[in-house]
């Protein structure tokens, strides 16, 4: 009898202090950050009405995309990656 090993995307990360701010207290699995995340921009309406492509981040947003531009939601998963690890050392984001 095997056990499966359970799915990358399911390993709890660390978050920062940023992303924290935005979703709540880690560390989550990746899965739960990117609901949590699209759950704040629909709560918050900052999808873009014109261009739903487009999210147009508020104050605690922009600090987690590392600007107050508008991002494209295909891109957003690589801004929030930085702010993901896999240890409870600090997280040091990039900023854009």
């Amino acid at each position: 009898m095997s056990t499966k090993k359970p799915s990358a995307f399911m390993k709890p990360v660390y978050l920062s202090k940023e992303l924290e701010a935005v979703i709540g207290v880690g560390p989550m699995p990746r899965t739960d950050v990117t609901k949590k995340v699209w759950n704040y921009i629909k709560t918050n309406n900052l999808q873009d009405s014109v261009n739903k492509r487009n999210i147009n981040p508020d104050e605690k947003l922009s600090m987690v995309f590392g600007s107050s531009e508008a991002v494209d939601m295909f891109k957003m998963t690589s801004f929030i990656s930085t702010h993901l690890s896999e240890s409870e050392a600090p997280i040091m984001a990039n900023t854009y």
